[in-house]
């Protein structure tokens, strides 16, 4: 069983996603917060598996109570939830330690299957979502457009440390290609699509997926222009 955590002070909402979760016979929601300390408070009382963490709450913010979990090893998960609207701190969120992020419009289905590949050990960043998320970060990560424009020295080591491969993959994983997905275009076993995205998030220094993203966005792995175009 999942155990999930809501970490949101708008009640209706967390009363639908917890409806939501519920329903799932793999998984159960255990406690909801409605800022970020009660959050830090019920998760060391009462462990969550998964904890999805509003960005914008009174008192205590989603991206402090997010970084006071991951720095004290806690165990959970964190999914950091976001209006692009409104939020502006995605980056920040994915830095400070979660896992990934989802919309709030994002479809049940889809929340579901989210919440089950994060619980697996992978993050969460889809392919209809990578190119509005990283259009929206972009002033934040700067760089201009073009492929292989790396941002610093450091950067550009960890590019050239890659394989034609791994770079090959790297661009596929910030194009937000699942690994079957990345199995079934290369033609590669599974096994082998698992060490090389092992290879890229170590030689990349990327905690997990989002932050591989990222890393391809500021060095230029893809084409700017063409991954923040509309879907």
């Amino acid at each position: 069983m999942i155990r999930v955590g809501l970490a949101d002070d708008q009640r209706l909402f967390t009363a639908g996603l917890a409806m939501v979760i519920d329903s799932q016979p793999d998984m159960a929601v255990v406690w909801e917060a409605d800022d970020g300390s009660a959050a830090i408070e019920r998760q060391r009382a009462d462990p969550v598996d998964l904890l999805l963490m509003d960005v914008r709450m009174p008192g205590t913010d989603g991206l402090t109570a997010t970084r006071a979990l991951v720095d004290a090893g806690e165990r959970c998960r964190i999914v950091v939830l976001t209006t692009f609207d409104v939020d502006e701190y995605v980056v920040e969120g994915i830095e400070a330690g979660a896992a990934g992020f989802l919309l709030k419009n994002t479809p049940p289905e889809e929340l579901l299957e989210a919440l089950r590949t994060v619980h697996r050990g992978d993050s969460v960043i889809s392919a209809s979502s990578t190119g509005r998320l990283l259009r929206h970060v972009r002033p934040l990560l700067g760089g201009r457009s073009g492929p292989f424009a790396p941002a610093d020295r450091a950067t550009r080591r960890a590019l050239e440390s890659l394989t034609p491969r791994e770079r090959e993959v790297l661009a596929l994983m910030a194009r937000g290609l699942t690994n079957t997905e990345i199995r079934d275009l290369l033609v590669l076993s599974m096994p082998t699509v698992k060490t090389h995205v092992g290879n890229v998030l170590h030689k990349t220094g990327s905690r997990d997926r989002v932050q591989a993203v990222l890393f391809a966005f500021r060095a230029g792995v893809v084409d700017r222009d063409e991954l923040l175009r509309d879907r």
